[in-house]
């Protein structure tokens, strides 16, 4: 090796170390101020909340880096997985989703393979592989991240997986930037979500546009990890319909152990308007006889760019737009009640909807001689 080789290592060395130590401090940071990592990371499972052990079942990423360490230095032992959650519960839980009539479906047909599967098993009866490495596609916004986290939940209430945690990651969380550490850093996501399910968002962006692009290392590390641990892994990519049929198919590994498609469907206008409902309940707070249209309206002229607008997301920005608008107009009052609080007008839809400069335009119109 010359001199210039090694000059070139020690540079590409000295990188990587400034780079996992920034990486590091910036986790910190993110945990110590905020409860979570500001970084990219945060979609990875390299920095778990620090209150995780306060979430639900449905929340929490119980797999940590490392045991945590005693005043004595001995490792503690980690923390046992949550015991199976009744089927029973979890398919009421999916039925009681706004929307979803035919990932609904799939899922039910799904479950029922599984058990009829396991029944053949405990009758010594011939079985096939059964592959349960799915592809979402649809929008933002239509509940593939939120089905992908009940999916884990059921596989674990099935028996199929040990843990039923949800690992969520994307490029960033899978692809580093020197030669050999994307296979490590792919590596470290695929062994937290063991015995559950690792969910790759925006999984097409994997499919490098160069030829020194690494998301190729992360496809093949995954796609070992899918052979590996078939028993106790399932993996879900997601993304645009289009994007992600492109990118299954551009890949005869891919395309071999992703067979099961499900799609999600944007929601209807009714259907958002009842998402609406769904966080106004939540809130307490109440629609004034009237606003309810519209909203619906306001909703639907919103979401002409679904991309934009994301559906449910888009529903969540909307609502909150309309109480900045409820803030403003009870912010003047000198007497507020209990039941002001909870209302939400007429006024308040179409001030968020910028719709109230050309109501009070059309009525001074309507004066006029």
């Amino acid at each position: 090796m010359d001199k210039k080789d090694k000059k070139d290592e020690i540079i590409l060395q000295q990188l990587e170390v400034i780079q996992t130590l920034t990486e590091h401090n910036l986790r910190r940071m993110g945990t110590d101020f905020w409860g979570s990592p500001l970084t990219p990371e945060a979609k990875t499972p390299e920095a778990p909340p620090r209150d995780a052990a306060s979430k639900t079942p449905s929340q929490e990423k119980p797999n940590a880096p490392e045991a945590p360490q005693t005043a004595g230095g001995n490792a503690r032992p980690q923390e046992e997985a949550p015991p199976p959650e009744k089927l029973e519960d979890l398919q009421k839980e999916l039925e009681g989703y706004i929307g979803l009539a035919a990932v609904k479906k799939e899922v039910r047909n799904l479950i029922d393979l599984v058990k009829v599967h396991q029944l053949r098993e405990k009758n010594g009866l011939p079985v096939t592989d059964l592959s349960l490495h799915m592809v979402f596609s649809g929008s933002p916004g239509t509940g593939k991240t939120t089905i992908a986290r009940l999916m884990a939940r059921i596989f674990r209430s099935l028996g199929i997986l040990s843990k039923g945690q949800l690992v969520e990651v994307d490029r960033s969380g899978l692809v580093a930037g020197y030669v050999g550490q994307t296979a490590l850093k792919t590596g470290k996501a695929v062994e937290k979500a063991l015995g559950g399910v690792l969910f790759i968002d925006e999984a097409y962006a994997l499919n490098g546009s160069s030829d020194n692009d690494f998301g190729q290392e992360a496809i093949d590390t995954i796609l070992k990890a899918m052979e590996d641990h078939r028993d106790d892994l399932v993996v879900i990519a997601a993304g645009y319909d289009d994007l992600m049929s492109r990118f299954i198919h551009s890949n005869p590994g891919l395309e071999s152990r992703f067979n099961r498609f499900l799609h999600f469907e944007d929601y209807t206008p009714e259907e958002l308007l009842e998402i609406f409902k769904m966080r106004c309940e939540k809130g307490c707070y109440q629609l004034e006889e009237g606003a309810a249209g519209l909203v619906r309206d306001f909703l639907q002229e919103e979401n002409r760019d679904v991309r934009s607008f994301g559906n449910a997301r888009g529903v969540r920005n909307v609502f909150e737009r309309i109480l900045v608008s409820q803030a403003g107009r009870l912010a003047g009052r000198e007497t507020v009640t209990r039941e002001d609080l909870m209302c939400l007008t007429e006024a308040d839809v179409l001030a968020a909807w910028g719709r109230e400069a050309a109501k009070s335009g059309e009525e001074e119109a309507g004066e006029e001689p």
